[in-house]
Parts: C-alpha cells; structure tokens; sequence
C-alpha cells in the first residue's frame, strides 16, 4: 500500500469512529434525563409482566443517555392492543417501547381482525428467551397424560383471542380432535392461574414452562397438576418424558401447521419498537437489550427467582417474523382458520 492509501485508509477510519462516536451521543442527548415507556401487554404478576419488569431494572442503565425505563400495563386482548397502541399511536422517537406476545407477530399473516398493524414493520428488539410452553391440568380434573387430553373435556383458562392460551387449544383440539373446553375473560396468566385455585378452571395450555418453575413450582412439587404435552419445536431439557406436540403429528401438513403455530416460542419473551423510529436509536436500543440480558446483576437476579434467560436478538427475531410470512398460502389459511376455534 502506498504512503498516500494509507493516509487515506487512515482518514476513512478516523471518520467511521468519529461518525459512530457522533451518532452514539446523539442517541444520549435524545435519552438523557428522558423516561423510556416500557408497556407491557398483560395484567401484573404473570410471566410476560414478570419479565418485563426485570428488564426495565436493569435495560437503562446500557441505553446511552442512561433514561430511566418505567413498566406499565396495557392488557387486552392477548397483547394486541398493545401492537395495535404501538404501531398506530404510540411516539415514534424510541421513547415508548413493548412486550408483546410471541405469536402477536403472526396474528396479522392470519387475518386476525383485531390485528392492525404490519408485524414486519415493528422493530423487534431481542426476546428474553426461547421459550418452550406446556399443557397442563389438575389433578382434580383426572387427567394425566395427553392420551387423556385427547378424549376428556377439560375446562381450560383463556385470556384472549390472540393469546396462547386461546390460541393453542384451538390448533390442538382442530389438528388432534382433542375436547379442551374454553372458558374466557381472564385479563392475563396471573387470573388464570388464580381461577385454577379457585376451581373455576381444570388447567391451561400455553404456560412457558419458564413461568411454571418460577411463580408456581409448588404446584409441581405437591402433584397439583400434570404436565400433559410441550408446545415447541423441541423439547426442553427438563421434561424428557413429556411428549413434543411436533411428534403427535400424524400428517405432513399437521406437522406444517404446528411447525408455524409453534415457532413463536423460539420470541418467547419478545420487546419491540414501534415502526420508523430513527434507524440509530433501534440499533441502540436492539445493542442495550443484548447487553442487558447479558448483565451480571440481571442474571443474578433472574436465578434467585428461578427465571430462565436465553436471548435471542432482534434480527433474529425479525428473520423469525419476515420467513413466517413466507409461508405456502394453503398452510398459513388453514392454520388461520384452526387458530380462530369453532365457528
């Protein structure tokens, strides 16, 4: 390389460092005693809210500007009010940010009518775990296994129609002829569990195992209830003898159809910013959730409450949601249809 490539070499990099260093502290000055909107898309004390609040303890202080982040319910309708909030109203400056149901981004590809907004378009920001979900029911409800779930009524909890609990029992009693009965209303994990002390219902599908083993493991100690089936793509390593619903399929397509349901549990704890906020502040925001799941004080926390943490970043997130809507027409139309229940 001649003398003057290198002076040139030289100068293109001075430039790059001081164009990122510039760019950085343009992002601070837009933080800088500002306060982030952290929404969360369920009622207080289930799992989505759980997890949020332990990343707004610690997500400021890796934003540049150091903002302070201040948690917030907004339940409805298995988080797609919140989508809908975000995509529609809510600030475009990077100042308002959520935590969505995973399967809020696929509502949209399956014609959902509460779904209004473009999934592709929000900016995924990272998930605080690949999440691997379970049906399970009482022991008071006789049933043990999912052989049982197959051919019993069981009364289930559900919370919305855009959410797992609703969502998931449609497909497997559509794919696999189960008799899982709906009972509806309940604003978030949290009631649902509740209606479950209370006998209203016999069990819930669409539980993250996660939330299981950190707000009710004594349910599991004292046999309260049976673990029937896991709801992912694969097993998690602490239920071996469980069955994987991929496994129950009994045709090509169901397997599809489960295939594309279930993905959503790889975003298992997704946050997201709302469309056309500047490209830098996303790119700052996407690197501040990276090292926040990687904080030593969040992780500590985290084990001492028995959370599971594995993030899975923003743009694989993003990749996650522009393949599903890749998807063959004829399989996204009849999952649809499964996901929306009897009509």
């Amino acid at each position: 390389m001649t003398s003057f490539a290198k002076r040139a070499a030289a100068a293109l990099s001075g430039l790059l460092i001081w164009g990122a260093q510039a760019q950085a502290q343009g992002v601070a000055d837009v933080y800088k005693g500002k306060s982030v909107d952290l929404l969360i898309g369920y009622s207080a004390g289930g799992g989505y809210d759980v997890y949020a609040r332990l990343v707004a303890r610690h997500l400021g202080k890796h934003i540049p500007g150091n903002p302070t982040v201040v948690p917030r319910n907004m339940d409805g309708a298995g988080s797609l009010r919140l989508a809908n909030y975000l995509y529609n109203v809510a600030p475009k400056d990077g100042l308002a940010i959520g935590a969505l149901s995973r399967g809020a981004a696929f509502d949209p590809l399956f014609g959902s009518p509460g779904a209004q907004f473009d999934a592709a378009k929000l900016n995924w920001l990272g998930s605080a775990n690949n999440e691997v979900s379970v049906c399970v029911a009482t022991t008071a409800s006789g049933v043990a296994t999912v052989e049982e779930m197959l051919k019993t009524p069981v009364l289930m909890g559900g919370s919305g129609g855009a959410a797992d609990t609703d969502q998931f029992v449609h497909v497997i009693n559509g794919v696999l002829g189960a008799k899982m009965k709906l009972i509806l209303g309940y604003p978030g994990g949290n009631e649902i569990n509740l209606a479950i002390e209370r006998g209203e219902v016999l069990g819930r599908c669409g539980w993250s195992w996660s939330s299981v083993i950190s707000t009710h493991p004594e349910w599991l100690r004292d046999k309260k209830v049976n673990v029937l089936v896991q709801l992912s793509l694969t097993k998690h390593a602490d239920l071996p003898n469980v069955p994987l619903i991929m496994d129950l399929a009994r045709t090509e397509e169901d397997r599809r159809v489960f295939g594309l349901v279930f993905a959503r549990n790889v975003m298992g704890r997704p946050f997201v910013a709302p469309p056309n906020v500047p490209a830098e502040r996303v790119e700052a925001l996407r690197k501040a959730f990276i090292e926040t799941m990687k904080d030593k004080d969040l992780l500590a926390e985290a084990e001492k409450t028995a959370l599971e943490v594995n993030l899975v970043p923003g743009d694989e997130i993003q990749k996650i949601v522009l393949d599903a809507y890749q998807t063959p027409p004829e399989i996204v139309k009849r999952t649809g249809a499964l996901l929306k229940g009897p009509m």
